[in-house]
């Protein structure tokens, strides 16, 4: 592992790790690079776990010796703390930052082969409330996740860190965009798996999650929507089930990662 010290926020080396506070800069650079970044040691280690390959890591003279122990042949950055501040915008205390290559997905056929839970996410755009389903995904037995088009990104950082690296752990792939639509294509990918999929979402008819499960088939796919907007139409005529979550106080609903954490324990296998 080449230790190399820049003490240049310009140096071209650098270039992965700038601007990490630009949103929409990250969502045009990393997937065109084939990047993401990962940040803190912790995350990073259950990347490489994972079979993630660095590309660089980047660290503060104080993080040195951990980011020595990363079990690795990417070059490593040393920068000072003024250099890591201008390349992020923020200060970086969580150890590391790695510019890792990103692994190619499976096709949604290919991951629901071996499943019987699945999560499905559809057009949730916050990044915290995607990372907190992957992690409720990872701790309550679901063996996949499926993210649409145009759902946030996984493996965004911030995703990445609310998931505490089990964005790695829980297999995952986007929806295709099919001739006749997202849905179309994703409808029949389910069911030629034998996948019953089951809508959470506030409906008249719904089937409550209790009596659900009670009598829930072998495979089930659990679709979840953004806040606010909820499932699209679409989704909602491709389900097998509309299913919601009995609540109580005048409360309607649940936060969607909340809520997912609820649905999953509820049809986990027992």
């Amino acid at each position: 592992m080449p230790v190399l010290r820049i003490d240049d926020a310009a140096d071209e080396r650098l270039a992965d790790y700038r601007d990490l506070t630009d949103v929409a800069l990250r969502r045009v650079l990393e997937p065109a690079g084939g990047l993401y970044i990962a940040e803190s040691v912790k995350v990073i280690t259950r990347a490489l776990a994972a079979g993630h390959r660095p590309r660089s890591i980047l660290v503060q003279e104080k993080w040195l010796d951990d980011a020595l122990a990363l079990a690795c042949d990417a070059p490593i950055y040393v920068v000072p703390d003024d250099v890591a501040e201008q390349l992020t915008g923020y200060a970086v205390h969580r150890g590391a930052l790695a510019a890792m290559h990103r692994p190619a997905l499976p096709s949604l056929p290919e991951l629901l082969e071996d499943a019987r839970l699945v999560l499905v996410l559809e057009d949730i755009v916050d990044h915290t409330n995607v990372g907190a389903a992957f992690r409720a995904a990872a701790g309550l037995g679901a063996d996949a996740v499926v993210v649409s088009p145009r759902c946030a990104d996984p493996l965004y950082r911030r995703s990445v860190r609310v998931s505490m690296g089990t964005v790695f752990q829980v297999p995952w792939t986007r929806m295709p965009e099919g001739p006749g639509g997202t849905w179309a294509t994703g409808r029949a990918a389910f069911e030629g798996a034998g996948f019953h999929l089951a809508a959470l979402a506030l409906a008249d008819g719904a089937v409550p999650l209790d009596r659900f499960a009670a009598f829930r088939p072998e495979r089930v796919a659990l679709v979840m929507g953004a806040e606010g907007d909820g499932l699209s139409r679409q989704a909602m005529d491709a389900a097998d089930t509309v299913v919601t979550i009995p609540m109580a106080g005048g409360v309607d609903s649940l936060n969607v990662a909340a809520a997912a954490a609820v649905a999953l324990w509820a049809l986990r296998t027992r």
